[in-house]
């Protein structure tokens, strides 16, 4: 076994660990804080749902944990096991040229652990989600979604992963550069697809009827110099009870779309406070600092897989004996992880910043009062947990925990 492989097993591990720590710690300590609800909460939200909301995050984070192991071992199968390498062995006995061995080879680890990920799916959609009164999805209905995922990653990542592998295959030393362009170009083509094209797919999009909101709206977004293509609602409550509003699309092509499930829950004055949130994250380019930071981590990626891809060790200390551009992508794609995780507490932190900033602008545009009842309807229905884990919440979280966040609030009301 390689130094590398043995640091491979150590981060993996280490992760795994942390991971299981921090979710033992999340458990206990909202068992812990169970039998109350938190003083600032008491008189919006009852024992009842404050103990659904526990017992929803204590059972989530244990379902989180079997997908965890499960997830470890299949790595460890695939790489030191030698999953991969058997893949590589019978895709190079069909003789086919580095392309479409390449493609063949993704496309067949991609079918073999979707497939092995369709139990865990169905477990969380109809035995999770229905036991606490959120899943409003049929068996056809998820078989069809199913099909037209499976369809539109055949359709969007064949190209791709041809593109990318010509790339490596073809472009030279600097391939990577590149091919981070043409990552980064797709990103960019998929934000405007996506509402356009591939959305209307999945759900239904209608215009905003309600006259009354839809000018309350409209002033808003004057008053914040913000313009929209559009107002839609979505049938969100076609799957899920969970409620949520968005923006989508790029520059003067944005819309604004609300569930229709939020709309049912939310008054006027409390659908304007959380559309100021919203807008907070534009007026703060709080986007594109997002963009900017992806970016540059993307370019540093491609450039570590462009260094990485011509060490020998790298692949022997994965499992796979022959080098190849696809392996290499495979392999970085699937390892990568391990190493980045103990990263994440950082974008987490950032998030959590952007989102009191969102917070403070949505408090100058609008009602704080009435944005902070709107944040506690929607922990409600969401049953999220008011008494979270602060390491937890540190480590993962990219919203501040419900009783920071309400306090922070207060103090711009």
């Amino acid at each position: 076994m390689s130094l590398f492989s043995i640091l491979f097993i150590i981060m993996v591990i280490l992760s795994a660990i942390t991971h299981l720590w921090l979710s033992i710690r999340q458990v206990k300590h909202v068992t812990e804080h169970r039998s109350q609800t938190p003083e600032d909460f008491a008189e919006k939200i009852s024992l009842e749902e404050h103990q659904k909301a526990a017992d929803y995050t204590i059972a989530k984070e244990k379902l989180g944990n079997i997908e965890l192991i499960i997830g470890t071992t299949l790595l460890f199968i695939w790489t030191l096991g030698g999953g991969l390498e058997l893949l590589d062995q019978y895709v190079r006995g069909y003789e086919l040229s580095p392309l479409f061995s390449g493609v063949l080879f993704i496309l067949l680890m991609g079918f073999i652990s979707s497939i092995i990920d369709i139990p865990m799916g169905l477990y969380n959609t109809f035995v999770l989600e229905e036991k606490f009164g959120f899943n409003r999805t049929t068996f056809k209905v998820w078989s069809v979604d199913f099909i037209k995922q499976t369809t539109l990653g055949l359709v969007i990542g064949i190209p791709l992963i041809m593109v990318i592998l010509w790339l490596m295959e073809s472009a030279g030393p600097y391939w990577w550069v590149y091919a981070w362009a043409v990552w980064m170009g797709f990103g960019f083509l998929m934000m405007w697809a996506y509402p356009a094209f591939i959305a209307p797919l999945f759900n239904k999009f209608s215009e905003l009827e309600d006259e009354s909101l839809k000018n309350r709206i409209e002033q808003l977004m004057t008053r914040c110099g913000f313009l929209s293509k559009g107002i839609l609602v979505m049938d969100g409550s076609k799957r899920s009870s969970h409620g949520n509003a968005y923006f989508t699309g790029l520059g003067n092509n944005k819309q604004i779309v609300f569930y229709d499930n939020l709309l049912e829950s939310l008054d006027e004055e409390e659908v304007e406070a959380v559309l100021a949130h919203e807008l907070g994250h534009f007026k703060k380019k709080h986007i594109v600092k997002r963009l900017v930071s992806m970016t540059f981590i993307t370019f540093a990626g491609f450039a570590v897989l462009g260094w990485i891809m011509q060490q020998q060790w790298f692949y022997e200390g994965l499992g796979m004996s022959t080098p190849s551009i696809y392996a290499a992508l495979v392999l970085f794609s699937i390892a990568s992880g391990a190493f980045t995780f103990f990263l994440s507490p950082i974008s987490a932190m950032m998030s959590r910043k952007h989102e009191f900033e969102a917070d403070e602008y949505a408090a100058q545009q609008a009602d704080a009062n009435k944005l902070i009842d709107a944040l506690v309807k929607l922990y409600k229905e969401n049953a999220n947990t008011l008494t979270p884990d602060p390491l937890h919440s540190a480590y993962y979280d990219s919203h501040p925990p419900a009783p920071v966040r309400i306090a922070h609030l207060k103090q711009h009301a």
